[in-house]
């Protein structure tokens, strides 16, 4: 079907119009469905391009059946809703992938190889555990020559070596080298490709050709060409080609190149040749950043985002960045559409990761959460105002108690405290600890608070 874009835009205006007849929230509405719009129509698939990668697995899932329904209702025809990010789609028009295909009748390889364009060095967040892995990933991008050739970039999964392959891909592209030809695959990509092509090609001669056309190579977990051999001497006459005619490599892997066991030593040692660097674990603060601008990036407001949450969502997946960005995506669809809250709270965000890997232990290990509840329900107010910044009276003890028992049964540091609160610092959390200590020798009645509040802890 080819329509214009202003027919495209009348369509999905009478498709919105009848979306919000029938599920009556407005907050809903606009959470998912209000910035949406028609970007192609191909056969019977309309392809729509939603407002955030929340609001596509919305539309694709809980949602999906209304909008077909709607649509074929309006189209009096049979077509399928489809909802993409925009960059998903950018992806598909651009061209970026793999490599540009080289003109040649031979087999095409790596077909489905592409270069994400949503991974950047721009959206790359920099934190001290990373930062030589994005300055070497940086250079490399944006210099020639063969200075740190291959660049080995190594650490456990999830810590963002992925990101910085498709960002050193993205900015080449964007900069110095717009026509280079770039493949970015896996090792498992490679294993797959030879062993496919290793049936009809009894010499192998057209896949080295195809790689001669390759000016950077972005090759992903090398640690799986490990124990196969004829795949391995493959690579290696590739890479040794490649690396004598001055074109660039980059290598990541889940190990330093000296614990990488089942690879020759041929090719180990010849990754040494330019330059390797580590990712650590991230530390806290920048897990923190990570989660505030993930937050924003999916047009969430962070002012409706109690503290204690991105404190609490940094303390239990800060070692994996890929789990940390999971759990958000989880607690996000959860407030939005189970809860349908406008605010998220740690109630709400410890019910959300508990079905997520490891969720049930973070949130029965949240000690100082369980004591921040006991408390507020014990004064009759939520937690969220123990742990915001009113400051009357009422509020005031119940905070000051709450970090007086927090402080006394766990062995937790005055800043993480503070963390906890809202962003205090050391020296408030120890003012507040010390007038409860203090009113504890003289006041009858918070000394039973006290022991009421530590038999609710106990049990």
């Amino acid at each position: 079907m080819i329509l214009s874009i202003s027919e495209y835009t009348r369509l999905w205006n009478k498709v919105l119009k009848k979306i919000a007849e029938k599920i009556n929230e407005k907050k809903t509405y606009d959470s998912f469905f209000a910035d949406s719009y028609i970007y192609d129509i191909k056969g019977n698939t309309i392809m729509v391009v939603a407002g955030s990668v929340v609001a596509k697995t919305v539309m694709n899932g809980q949602y999906s059946d209304l909008i077909n329904s709607i649509v074929n209702d309006i189209m009096e025809d049979s077509y399928t809703v489809v909802a993409y990010t925009i960059d998903e789609l950018s992806s598909k028009d651009d061209g970026v992938s793999g490599t540009n295909k080289p003109e040649s009748n031979k087999s095409e390889y790596f077909e489905d190889a592409k270069i994400k364009p949503e991974l950047t060095f721009d959206n790359f967040v920099v934190g001290s555990f990373n930062k030589e892995a994005h300055s070497a990933a940086k250079y490399v991008a944006e210099n020639g020559g063969t200075l740190f050739n291959p660049l080995f970039i190594y650490s456990h999964s999830g810590l963002g070596k992925t990101h910085l392959l498709h960002a050193i891909g993205n900015k080449i592209i964007s900069g110095r080298m717009p026509k280079a030809k770039i493949l970015y695959i896996t090792a498992n990509d490679f294993v797959e490709e030879y062993i496919k092509f290793i049936r009809v090609e009894k010499d192998n001669q057209s896949l080295k050709d195809f790689f001669k056309g390759v000016d950077v190579l972005l090759l992903d977990d090398v640690q799986f060409l490990a124990d196969k051999v004829k795949t391995e001497e493959m690579f290696f006459y590739i890479y040794q080609d490649m690396i004598n005619k001055g074109k660039r490599i980059i290598i990541t892997s889940d190990r330093q190149p000296t614990e990488l066991k089942g690879l020759e030593n041929r090719l180990v040692t010849r990754f040494f040749q330019g330059l390797t660097v580590k990712i650590d674990e991230p530390d806290k603060e920048t897990c923190v950043q990570i989660l505030r601008k993930k937050f924003a990036d999916n047009g969430i407001d962070l002012a409706k985002v109690d503290d204690p949450v991105i404190y609490f969502l940094a303390d239990k997946f800060s070692k994996n960045v890929r789990e940390l960005e999971a759990a958000v995506n989880r607690l996000i669809f959860y407030t939005l559409t189970i809860k349908q809250s406008e605010r998220i709270t740690m109630d709400i965000a410890i019910e959300a990761i508990g079905q997520l890997k490891g969720g049930n232990e973070a949130a029965n290990q949240l000690s100082e959460q369980k004591i921040i509840n006991i408390v507020a329900d014990y004064y009759n107010i939520t937690p969220s105002e123990i742990t915001g910044k009113v400051r009357t009276g009422q509020l005031a003890l119940a905070r000051h108690i709450a970090m007086y028992l927090i402080r006394k049964h766990l062995d937790i540091s005055l800043k993480k405290i503070g963390e906890m609160f809202g962003g205090k610092d050391h020296t408030t959390v120890m003012n507040g600890i010390s007038k409860v200590e203090k009113e504890l020798k003289t006041n009858e009645q918070l000394r039973k608070a006290i022991e009421d509040l530590e038999r609710l802890i106990a049990q």
